[in-house]
């Protein structure tokens, strides 16, 4: 098992877990909870997939997806209380998670011939999609749409890393340089409470 690999695991469990917590005081059942954190881990890759016409879905064509998807749905079930102390844990994970995924995202579309343009938005699709079906399936305004700063920053890592893509940089600097860009936007912006202009 690659490193890669087993961080698109872990990302995966992550955001199960973050999907399935999300309905814990809004009175729905095991199920609900469980389809909730189902399409929060594979929401965005899933989107992104259908879009470029590329089959099968990653969570279909590897097994492995889904059972990280439901060991971190029986996480959420088992631990509750403790997962949601770890709140400030998670957010550290999340903001890992949509680093890599963005990057990852980006690099599946221009495996597939689209345009630069477009493989900056699939990019930042893969790792904020889910978390948007999420919040509208919760009756929570979607965090693309609150004054935090997220799918901006993935954006601006995306577009890094096809500037240096284009200028011939090696994959693994290239990626590791522009995770860190997505992750240093979305720590500072939150410790700070940055937020981009509003067009009041």
């Amino acid at each position: 098992m690659t490193l890669q690999y087993a961080i698109e695991l872990i990302g995966t469990f992550v955001f199960a877990i973050s999907g399935a917590l999300a309905v814990r005081e809004k009175e729905h059942d095991m199920f609900g909870a469980g389809f909730t954190g189902f399409i929060t881990a594979i929401g965005g890759g899933t989107l992104r997939d259908i879009l470029l016409d590329s089959y099968p879905l990653v969570w279909i064509g590897d097994i492995h997806f889904l059972y990280a998807i439901l060991l971190g749905i029986l996480a959420a079930f088992i631990f509750p209380n403790l997962l949601s102390r770890l709140r400030k844990t998670f957010f550290l994970f999340d903001t890992l998670g949509i680093g890599f995924f963005t990057v990852l995202g980006v690099e599946k579309a221009l495996s597939l011939g689209v345009r630069p343009e477009i493989a900056a938005i699939m990019g930042m699709f893969t790792a904020v999609m889910g978390g948007v079906i999420r919040d509208t399936l919760t009756n929570e305004i979607p965090i693309l749409f609150r004054k935090e700063i997220y799918a901006s920053a993935c954006l601006a890592g995306a577009v890094i890393y096809l500037v240096l893509n284009h200028l011939g940089m090696d994959r693994e600097y290239n990626l590791l340089l522009s995770m860190s860009v997505i992750i240093a936007i979305r720590l500072i912006a939150m410790k700070y409470k940055l937020s981009l202009p509003t067009l009041d």
